[in-house]
């Protein structure tokens, strides 16, 4: 059995922002549509290493996509100079059930959940947006902000905020550098989360915190929220105000009001309930519910990182991969 083995630096050469996020647009079309089958995750707690493990598998046949993604969070290997988010992808041949391919799933994650903050961006957030504030500095950062800036290139300023002040600094500099030439943004970092959400037009969270990462009441009119850190029961880094008083609410999947604490927090406080979700964005996607109808509408959308994602981005790189003799064959 042949095995195409892909790293990071073959994975870029072959694949853009714009083929991600297109990848990601024909995925939730396809969830939607009833088209793949998506088994909710699986997560092993690792609690003597304050870590999780997850496996995120499905089959999307109009894709030709099979595969399941190994993939864990450790949040202390921030301090060890190493990704909190580790991850393997495992890509089968679904005409054989044969593995054709490795590639590095920490990569594919942050591409894919990148690009699926950007798809909902591009469909929800205000065409003459300016200012975009990304709250949290980890390792799916440089990609969230890659993807928003894809389909709103107009935007001037990115505010990047982090609970280390050093680590914000950092992050500004190296987004300018990573981006000169390719985006006219301005970087700066905010000392504070409401100083990064002040005036923001998108507003990005990426964090895997237990509590609001910042005050809903400063949201402006008219701004759109993507809410991409919490993908377990115990992380809600939205504040309830939010999904309140949001004039439309859009998640990835369904998936969503089983793993976020975003939704379950809230619901099962009794002051919201997911009859006041808009839809899935999938769905806005097949034009069967509506989207932004006014510059006045706050919209929010939340992630939680559906397999289906994985498993069609995944399988279009290899593709792209194939077609372009790129990365190292091994032999099992």
């Amino acid at each position: 059995m042949k095995i195409l083995v892909l790293n990071e630096r073959d994975m870029r050469s072959v694949f853009t922002m714009k083929d991600a996020i297109q990848a990601d647009k024909d995925a939730l079309a396809l969830h939607a549509a009833g088209e793949s089958n998506i088994p909710l995750r699986a997560n092993l707690d690792v609690p003597e290493h304050n870590g999780q493990s997850l496996y995120m598998y499905g089959y999307a046949a109009k894709a030709n996509a099979l595969g399941v993604k190994i993939v864990s969070t450790y949040p202390d290997n921030i301090n060890k100079g190493i990704p909190s988010v580790p991850a393997t992808m495992v890509l089968l041949n679904s005409e054989t059930g044969e593995t054709c391919s490795f590639m590095d799933g920490t990569y594919l994650t942050r591409v894919r959940t990148g690009a699926v903050a950007g798809l909902a961006t591009d469909l929800l957030a205000r065409r003459d947006s300016k200012v975009f504030a990304v709250i949290g500095t980890g390792g799916q950062a440089p990609g969230q902000i890659e993807a928003v800036l894809t389909v709103r290139p107009e935007i001037e300023l990115v505010k990047v905020y982090d609970l280390n002040m050093e680590r914000a600094k950092e992050a500004a500099a190296q987004m300018t550098e990573f981006f000169s030439g390719k985006f006219p943004a301005k970087f700066v970092a905010s000392q504070t989360a409401a100083e990064a959400v002040d005036g923001a037009d998108i507003i990005t969270t990426i964090t895997i915190s237990k509590n609001p990462v910042f005050d809903g009441r400063l949201v402006k009119k008219g701004a759109h929220i993507n809410g991409v850190g919490s993908y377990t029961p115990e992380l809600s880094e939205i504040d309830e105000y939010i999904l309140i008083n949001a004039d439309k609410v859009y998640i990835d999947t369904s998936d969503a009001l089983e793993e976020s604490g975003d939704f379950i927090k809230p619901i099962e406080k009794g002051i919201y309930s997911a009859d006041r979700i808009t839809g899935e964005l999938g769905a806005l996607i097949n034009g069967s519910i509506i989207g932004r109808e006014s510059n006045d509408e706050i919209t929010f959308f939340e992630t939680t990182g559906s397999a289906v994602l994985d498993i069609v981005t995944a399988q279009r790189i290899y593709e792209k991969a194939v077609e372009k003799g790129i990365g190292q064959t091994i032999e099992l």
